[in-house]
């Protein structure tokens, strides 16, 4: 089977959050060739100062967030009581499902490295509980 690549992406340094450094490879002009994947960010430095103001309680709904850090911290917290900091290698997932607010702080640490991804919930899931 022969396949041809369809479409080549760029990724660019932005910010979000409260101004946290880091480089867009999928986001808001690519999500209707990539759909279901709605974002992919990637984040790497040894600058506190890129990524510790972190992203302040904001909301989500009818997607997934995965965040894998693959050095350095993240600690979220939402809505619904939950709070957990995940640390080297480790990975966090959340539905948002029907709505929900979180927040990501990212401490500073010696490097921060890792990816997060949004992936779009199949119509018949945008509503579960999140």
């Amino acid at each position: 089977m022969e396949r041809k690549v369809k479409s080549q992406v760029r990724r660019y340094r932005t910010q979000d959050g409260a101004g946290v450094s880091l480089v867009r490879v999928l986001g808001n002009t690519t999500v209707e060739e990539f759909d279901p994947i709605l974002m992919l960010d990637s984040f790497d430095s040894e600058n506190p100062k890129d990524y510790i103001a972190g992203f302040p309680m904001h909301p989500h709904r009818g997607i997934e967030t995965i965040s894998y850090i693959f050095q350095g911290k993240m600690t979220h917290r939402d809505s619904l009581g939950n709070e957990d900091t995940i640390a080297d290698g480790e990975v966090q997932w959340m539905t948002a499902g029907s709505g929900i607010m979180h927040e990501e702080k990212l401490p500073a640490s010696d490097r921060m490295l890792g990816v997060q991804l949004w992936l779009n919930l199949p119509a018949k899931d945008k509503m579960v509980a999140p």
